[in-house]
This record gives structure tokens, C-alpha cells and sequence, in this order.
């Protein structure tokens, strides 16, 4: 009998594929979503399975383990502020831009000011904190992602960048945790503690941020 949270993370990509599978899929990381904030990561996959209206070896087949779809739910949040329509617009701009730094704003912009309103990200990195002491191989499942699976739509632009020679990039991964590093940690670090940081000084670090980002990346 398979145990609850036992075995090893599924891999990207190793469940199920096509259309019916893809919405199946969906179903499931909102369930699991909407059960991890209001009841923890103690929830069963049978209680899951039933919110997302599929059977619970049809979640089993898509995620392999609870710890798997629980990565699945944080990481398709943390790029959820880059699939808001104001940084959508920014981000399609980015690789285009005549002025990079000034592009590179327009998204930091965004990013930041979805993520500051974000409550529900909030709310699942406090599930994480809770838990992570009792499942350790949360940490571990989400460690095996790497940043490019966290935040694939930064990496996908960053990727563009320098394959147009306008960044160079020889290690993406550490490129995409200090930009993300740059803009985001602070107010996630202030907001564990229930600080909030002013809009002057958000956007201090932002434009810091980004100076900082292109002094080092920006192809000379």
C-alpha cells in the first residue's frame, strides 16, 4: 500500500500528457492549493483528490507523492506575479527593449507590486515554515527544481537576453536567485515578520536592484 508523502518526486513532465490529462492537472494543484492554505499540508490526498473531482490515483499518477504537489503549488505561485496582466506587458517588452535598464524597471515594477499584494503566496510560505520541520523531504523535493523550474519566466527572458548578446550569462541558475534576490527577497524577509516596506523605499531598491543587476549581466 502506498504511504501518504512516501517515494520520490515525480520529474517535470512524467505523468500523464495531452489535453484531458493538462486540465486534470490543473484541477488538482488548486485543490491542493485551497486545502494546503485553509488546512496545512496535513490534508490527505483522498480529501484532494475529492476537492479536485478526480480519483486519488489519478493524483498519484500526476504527482507521484504529496510532497511532489505541494512543489507543484508553490512554484506555479511564484511566478504568478509575472502572470499578472500589468507584468505580462512589461515582461514581452523586456527582450525587444531599445532601453534595457529602463524595460528592466518597467518589469521589476510589476513584479514587485503583485508580489507585495500577494496574500495568498504569503499565506503558502507560511504553510511551508509550519511544515518543513516534520516533512523534511519538502525541502528536499523543492530543492530538486532548481531557481529555472521556480521562476521559469524569468529565466526564459533572461535566456533571451543572452542569446541576443544584450546580457551574458554564464550561470543562469545564480542569475535567476540573485535577481530574484535583488527585487523580491526583501519584502518576502520583511513580510515573515510582518513589516511592510514603504513604497520609497521599494522603489529605491528597485531601481538599486536592477543597477546592480545589469552592472555585473549587461553584455559590454
Amino acid at each position: 500500500m502506498r504511504r501518504e508523502g512516501s517515494g520520490e518526486p515525480k520529474a517535470e513532465g512524467a505523468g500523464p500528457t495531452g489535453p484531458r490529462a493538462e486540465r486534470k492537472r490543473e484541477a488538482i494543484v488548486r485543490a491542493a492549493r485551497s486545502l494546503f492554505l485553509r488546512e496545512g499540508f496535513g490534508v490527505g490526498m483522498d480529501a484532494i483528490a475529492a476537492e479536485a473531482g478526480v480519483s486519488k490515483v489519478t493524483v498519484y499518477n500526476h504527482f507521484g507523492n504529496k510532497e511532489a504537489l505541494f512543489v507543484a503549488v508553490i512554484a506555479g505561485a511564484l511566478d504568478e506575479p509575472l502572470d499578472a496582466s500589468s507584468s505580462v506587458a512589461a515582461l514581452d517588452g523586456l527582450t525587444e527593449a531599445d532601453d534595457l535598464r529602463e524595460a528592466f524597471l518597467n518589469v521589476a515594477r510589476a513584479w514587485v507590486d503583485v508580489v507585495r499584494s500577494d496574500q495568498e503566496m504569503t499565506a503558502l510560505r507560511h504553510v511551508v515554515a509550519r511544515e518543513i520541520h516534520r516533512f523534511p523531504s519538502l525541502g528536499e523535493a523543492w530543492g530538486q527544481r532548481g531557481p529555472e523550474g521556480h521562476h521559469p519566466a524569468i529565466a526564459g527572458a533572461l535566456r533571451e537576453l543572452a542569446e541576443r548578446g544584450r546580457l551574458t550569462v554564464p550561470d543562469m541558475e545564480t542569475a535567476v536567485i540573485q535577481l530574484y534576490s535583488l527585487l523580491v527577497f526583501p519584502h518576502l524577509v520583511f513580510g515573515s515578520y510582518g513589516t511592510d516596506i514603504s513604497d520609497g523605499l521599494t522603489e529605491r531598491l528597485i531601481v538599486a536592484g536592477v543597477d546592480m543587476f545589469l552592472g555585473y549581466y549587461a553584455a559590454t
